[in-house]
């Protein structure tokens, strides 16, 4: 596929920052330029996903609910941290704990729908690669979002189950991932165990590959405070109190979105994951999962930054996001 030249824009400072880095702490010669190669340039695969969407869906079968359709006509009705329509409900919250240099902030969008499929994703620049990035907000006001958060940089990686709005796009099962089904399943499953193809026949709608998951049947899961998503070049640890992105399944159709900020003494020192568990389980989700944090951890909602990442208001890029549209 073509790619395409830009501007610079903010999203791609992650990149930036990790090609000084590399080249300063990494030997000359070709394990430089593998570096690079692997984790910097981009690499676009598929220059206009929205087109390329749009050629899938007129050649496979709906996939979405149908549990809207008949519904009563709801007015659009949007306050600084509500929106309501047919599609269903969003509900905005700051809730912040702790004191001095252990206060903890953190936003909670609690998502009600009538159509599961409502809840879509997008990517940095329209385009499906590796290392492709823009900031959510950016992302989000190019799909006329209401509502965004980060998702889980799938373009960090070459690596996981990439199904987006129902579209296949990787196909490379290597870790847990999260299934979202357009009849309001939200499952936590074994990339190793299946195939995209599989798992679209099943009636999945997106997939998230991160982790790992939070909850399990309603409680805790074992081992969190351990896992280690990826051990390559660049990635650094989950571990510890840090800002994090996770999503929690309270009942079909009805999730909660959870961004914690951290790194900012005195505003928000972040959360280990269990203590991001623990906030889960408090919403009443039985299911939940972790997905890209650090810088990126962003909530985005009605044209503004919710959150303030890093305590400095700078939003870092990222290849990806679930949103919900006007």
């Amino acid at each position: 596929m073509p790619s395409h030249s830009t501007p610079r824009r903010p999203g791609r400072l992650r990149s930036a920052v990790l090609a000084s880095s590399l080249a300063l702490t990494l030997a000359a010669g070709g394990t430089t330029v593998w570096a690079l190669d692997r984790f910097v340039i981009e690499k676009v695969e598929i220059s206009d996903v929205s087109a390329y969407e749009e050629a899938q869906a007129a050649t496979s079968p709906a996939t979405g609910s149908t549990a809207g359709a008949a519904a009563t006509a709801v007015p659009e009705v949007v306050t600084d941290t509500s929106y309501t329509s047919e599609d269903g409900s969003i509900e905005i919250s700051t809730v912040v704990t702790g004191t001095g240099d252990e206060t903890v902030t953190y936003y909670v969008a609690d998502v009600e729908l009538t159509d599961a499929t409502t809840l879509r994703s997008a990517f940095a620049e329209d385009s499906f690669g590796e290392n492709i990035t823009e900031t959510t907000s950016a992302i989000a006001e190019a799909n006329d979002a209401i509502f965004a958060i980060n998702g889980d940089y799938y373009g960090f990686r070459d690596t996981g189950i990439v199904i987006r709005n129902g579209v296949v796009y990787r196909d490379e099962g290597a870790r847990q991932g999260l299934a979202f089904y357009a009849d309001g399943r939200v499952e936590v499953y074994d990339e190793t165990t299946t195939t995209a193809d599989e798992l679209l026949a099943d009636g999945v709608w997106n997939t998230l590959f991160f982790g790992p998951s939070l909850l399990e049947d309603g409680a805790i899961a074992a081992g969190i405070e351990d896992v280690e998503v990826d051990t390559n070049v660049g990635n650094h640890s989950i571990q510890g109190e840090q800002p994090r992105t996770a999503v929690g399944v309270i009942d079909e159709n009805h999730l909660v979105f959870v961004v914690v900020d951290g790194r900012s003494d005195g505003y928000s020192d972040g959360v280990t994951m269990t203590g991001l568990a623990g906030i889960l389980l408090g919403l009443g989700a039985t299911t939940a999962y972790n997905i890209d944090g650090g810088g990126s951890s962003t909530m985005y909602f009605d044209g503004r930054l919710v959150n303030n990442p890093l305590g400095k208001g700078e939003e870092r890029g990222t290849s990806d996001i679930l949103y919900i549209g006007r």
